[in-house]
């Protein structure tokens, strides 16, 4: 492994420790990391390939879908690479320009899937509380709309973290304990005032999960306002089963994301690997099993995952006939 010991005095380098503690288990812990950046890349590209070539599945719910695993996607290939470097053979030398544009990137893209996120509540919102209105008001126009603005809202609150990283000085170690270039990890590095820095930081956190969660929650109160009001089982349970699979992937992106927030800035007395893991479950974990919760809870696209699968059967017998 290689030693990190001389990039103390190199200003334009860092290193990236990997999970401190866990050194030993660094080649087992890339196994479930492999495994997840590979069912990341599969999955999402299959959930992608299927609505883009179906034509039935062109809905503002299934389009909201692509735009969260084209960003699972750009956000697993902004971390499993260096990740694995780090853990297959302790390559975590980085330069600070890359070490910037990784947190850049991958905070950037975590605020663009809150958005997203967002945007599908309200989706769930419109269909079951205005479904007349349902057609008028998520035309392609304000589906595209919204993923600017998820874009757009990303970049901005990310636009000042370079700069205010820029403004402090690494006088001392420049060894990163964590898995990627983190903001919270790097700034504690920092000599001087970093007041700006953790500002900064829980602001845009309340920002982004604060206000989001919140416009989430408040959304399927609504929603549950009007199942409940429906006179029949079976349309209060048809309902509730479209809202299943946006609820469960709140639940899986949320859940680490505020174990990570909160540990990170409260937890003072958890161990540092805890908190690096939790913020790799918060990483790696949504990628993955998004797509699976979507292809196994929602009917139109297991249909036609099966289907694939069933052509490319048959098309394998014929071939081998």
């Amino acid at each position: 492994m290689v030693s990190p010991n001389h990039t103390g005095l190199d200003t334009s380098v860092f290193f990236l420790l990997g999970i401190p503690g866990l050194e030993h288990f660094h080649l087992w812990l890339s196994l479930p990391v492999c495994c997840l950046g590979t069912a990341t890349i599969v999955g999402n590209i299959t959930i992608l390939g299927i609505i883009t070539t179906e034509p039935a599945l062109h809905k503002p719910m299934y389009l909201f879908l692509c735009m969260l695993s084209t960003i699972d996607l750009a956000a697993s290939l902004s971390t499993v690479p260096k990740l694995l470097a780090i853990l297959w053979c302790g390559a975590g030398h980085i330069s600070t320009s890359a070490c910037l544009a990784q947190m850049f990137f991958i905070h950037a893209f975590c605020m663009m899937e809150s958005t997203v996120l967002l945007a599908m509540a309200f989706d769930r919102y419109v269909a079951i509380c205005h479904p007349l209105r349902y057609a008028t008001i998520l035309t392609d126009t304000m589906i595209a709309r919204i993923g600017v603005v998820a874009m757009v809202r990303g970049f901005l609150l990310m636009f000042p973290c370079p700069f205010l990283i820029g403004r402090l000085s690494f006088c001392q170690s420049h060894v990163i304990p964590h898995t990627y270039c983190e903001h919270m990890a790097v700034v504690k590095l920092a000599c001087g005032d970093t007041k700006p820095n953790r500002v900064y930081g829980l602001t845009a956190a309340l920002l982004v999960i604060g206000v989001d969660l919140f416009c989430i929650g408040l959304s399927y109160v609504f929603i549950a306002q009007t199942v409940l009001h429906l006179s029949s089982h079976e349309a209060r349970s048809k309902a509730l089963g479209t809202c299943g699979s946006h609820i469960c992937v709140i639940l899986i992106s949320y859940t680490p994301a505020l174990f990570s927030f909160f540990t990170h800035r409260f937890g003072h007395h958890v161990p540092l690997h805890i908190h690096i893991l939790l913020a790799n479950v918060y990483l790696l974990f949504p990628p993955a099993l998004n797509p699976v919760v979507y292809g196994v809870k929602t009917k139109e696209i297991r249909e036609r995952v099966v289907r694939v699968f069933q052509r490319s059967q048959s098309s394998e017998v014929k071939i081998s006939e």
